[in-house]
């Protein structure tokens, strides 16, 4: 797989040297690197879209990457809207896109 992976940083220097860890998106195995967040990890690896947008279905990925927009929000190892780009990375973390609500859910099961 051609990765996206900046390697070569001005201001962080060479890095390649950090240690390499596995993550796991929807079941499929990606290489990410300690100090990596879950969103810097799958964007090295081409992964764009992190979950479906609850009412309309359209994709959604990383949009300020500083934590405030709450797009890139995921499941890991269980636990519900997990902000992708401030989560670091562990060894066999698994994390799976956020799917899209039923317009019943929205509603509090009203339709």
């Amino acid at each position: 797989m051609n990765s996206m992976r900046v390697n070569h940083h001005p201001v962080l220097g060479n890095l390649e040297k950090q240690k390499e860890v596995k993550i796991y998106f929807d079941g499929q195995p990606y290489v990410a690197y300690e100090g990596d967040t879950i969103a810097s990890a799958l964007l090295a690896s081409k992964v764009r879209t992190l979950r479906c947008h609850e009412d309309k279905g359209t994709p959604r990925g990383i949009y300020c990457n500083i934590g405030h927009c709450f797009e890139c929000r995921v499941k890991v190892n269980g636990k519900n809207t997990v902000r992708a780009c401030i989560t670091p990375v562990e060894n066999n973390m698994h994390v799976e896109s956020g799917l899209s609500l039923s317009t019943s859910s929205l509603n509090g099961g009203k339709l």
